[in-house]
């Protein structure tokens, strides 16, 4: 039986994959193998040593203390392109919103006072400080080619408009994905002087922190509309607030909010819905639902970020699992502790990402838990369990 510790509340769709004559889940529970949360912050809490797998039920993990994962052995998986369709379509939403003034027009017909015939007076008399643009013919910049990133792009094609791209580290099977009628941008200044409107898809690290600053507004087209969706802190939130000041930029939609931005003209604020659709929730939880029960059960992994995608389908051998600091001569010393207790290896695999390694073994015998010490004492392993 897996003990699963719950730290948010968690799609029914996605708990129901985990079966309970094998889990028991719980929002309290102790000596976890694994824990399921969404925005609950991992930062400063104490790690059971049970502890086996985080999954993340949506994309970003700067909640997690992946580090410290890593340095116990334990993968964190994430839901890639699992609310893709639920924040492409927020971004066209916010997009309309900038581009035809939508939420200063209805702010403008809720304050509308008097009887009917008054009402409508004053709204055909106010709506041309409203006038907007269209979409078709513009260009959309698209910083980050991931799974929510293509999505954006090619239904901004299928809008009429033109689509422009950056990602210096896109991915084959996403390059597969991406219509060939999206530009490719040199730089980010490249795709900022192009760009009538400008939409992230990027996680917040050291590299695209103040990704938008005073300096890169110097190089955008004026009037333009920036968008951001991704992560809070991409764009710096002072200067795109002096440059609409400036008439520099045109507006700014984010999923944002905090004291300076909330009230300001012509910046459109949302309480962090890109993923709040229940589709969107049902997905995620489905998939990492699905990554960790394998885990657990298989030791495969899949859509980890901080572990090699690992796959190995199963033999009627047992099944030992290692987790271990990328070095020389790690499977060496494995397989000799194996060979010296008799183990016959029916299949391997072993597979490395940055500072970290790991190996699937199958073997024809039962493992003695001899065997799993041994392993453990090597330098460098920091995990070892028997599947």
């Amino acid at each position: 039986m897996y003990k699963i510790l719950t730290l948010n509340n968690i799609s029914v769709a996605g708990l129901e994959r985990l079966p309970r004559e094998h889990y028991e889940i719980a929002s309290e529970i102790k000596h976890p193998d694994a824990i399921l949360l969404r925005s609950f912050s991992m930062h400063g809490m104490e790690i059971p040593d049970t502890l086996k797998a985080v999954g993340r039920a949506g994309a970003g993990v700067n909640n997690i203390p992946v580090n410290a994962m890593s340095g116990q052995g334990i993968p964190v998986f994430n839901a890639p392109g699992a609310n893709a369709n639920a924040v492409k379509e927020l971004v066209v939403a916010g997009m309309l919103l900038a581009c035809r003034n939508i939420c200063q027009a209805w702010g403008f017909a809720q304050n509308l006072e008097g009887d009917d015939e008054a009402i409508h007076k004053q709204a055909e008399k106010g709506k041309k400080q409203f006038v907007g643009f269209e979409l078709p013919g513009r260009t959309l910049g698209v910083i980050g080619l991931g799974a929510i990133g293509i999505q954006v792009a090619n239904v901004a094609l299928k809008l009429g408009m033109n689509v422009i791209g950056f990602d210096p580290e896109i991915t084959v099977q996403s390059a597969w994905k991406l219509s060939s009628e999206v530009q490719q941008a040199s730089s980010v200044e490249d795709l900022l002087s192009k760009s009538d409107f400008v939409t992230f898809h990027v996680p917040l690290v050291d590299s695209t922190r103040h990704m938008i600053n005073a300096e890169r507004i110097k190089v955008m087209k004026k009037g333009a509309v920036i968008l951001n969706f991704a992560r809070d802190g991409i764009v710096d939130d002072v200067a795109v607030s002096q440059a609409i000041k400036d008439d520099k930029i045109y507006a700014y939609v984010c999923d944002f909010t905090n004291g300076l931005l909330k009230n300001h003209d012509r910046v459109i604020t949302l309480p962090h819905l890109g993923a709040s659709t229940k589709e969107a929730e049902d997905n995620c939880a489905i998939m990492v639902a699905e990554q960790v029960s394998d885990y657990l059960e298989n030791g495969n992994i899949h859509n980890s970020v901080n572990f090699p995608e690992v796959h190995m389908p199963r033999t009627e051998g047992h099944r030992i699992a290692i987790a271990n600091s990328n070095v020389p001569n790690m499977v060496g010393q494995i397989s000799t502790l194996m060979a010296q207790a008799s183990l016959n290896i029916i299949d391997l695999l072993n597979k490395s990402r940055g500072d970290l390694a790991y190996t699937l073994a199958d073997v024809d015998k039962e493992i003695p838990e001899e065997l799993v010490d041994g392993i453990r004492s090597i330098d460098g392993v920091l995990n070892v369990r028997i599947i």
